[in-house]
């Protein structure tokens, strides 16, 4: 059975994935915008995500205590003091206002020369960032409707006036 393998493995053992995700959520912490394999990029989006929820819960807090318990548990997953400093004190702002999905993932479209591995940028997304804009459906990407070029003339061309029926006729 394959309980408890819904992660990446990156081909790596378990410590050494956890290191990895470690050291490169913190330089997008300390950058803002990193750019690596498409897969660490992939593995590595709800890592950091993770972790910018706690800063921002943390933020939300009321009791010390409570804040404190959310830092030592960033800490834990991204093992930079600095860069979790940085996202506990400054950088949570910039996510206030957003629920989620702080990251975007830009395929670079080139390969890495040495392994031909596939190329990504990764960086983090303000909360007043607006994205891009989702098309209307299928139907209006493919051209459900066809626009008034496309209609035959008969369907374009104005109805001809008629003279309207005199309303003695009908009873």
């Amino acid at each position: 059975m394959r309980h408890n393998k819904h992660h990446a493995s990156l081909g790596v053992t378990r410590e050494h994935r956890a290191a990895m995700l470690s050291n490169m959520g913190a330089s997008l912490i300390v950058h803002g915008r990193i750019q690596t394999t498409l897969t660490k990029a992939k593995a590595l989006r709800p890592f950091i995500e993770k972790v910018i929820t706690k800063a921002k819960k943390a933020a939300a807090q009321k009791e010390k205590r409570d804040a404190l318990h959310l830092r030592r548990l960033a800490l834990r997953d991204v093992r930079d003091e600095s860069a979790i400093d940085l996202l506990f004190k400054e950088k949570h702002k910039e996510f206030a206002g957003r629920s989620g999905g702080y990251t975007r993932i830009y395929k670079l479209g080139q390969r890495r020369v040495s392994d031909a591995a596939e190329m990504a940028l990764v960086e983090l997304i303000k909360a007043d960032d607006p994205g891009y804009k989702k098309s209307k459906g299928r139907k209006a990407a493919k051209g459900g409707k066809k626009s008034s070029a496309e209609k035959p003339a008969s369907e374009t061309a104005a109805p001809a006036e008629t003279a309207p029926e005199s309303t003695e006729a009908k009873s």
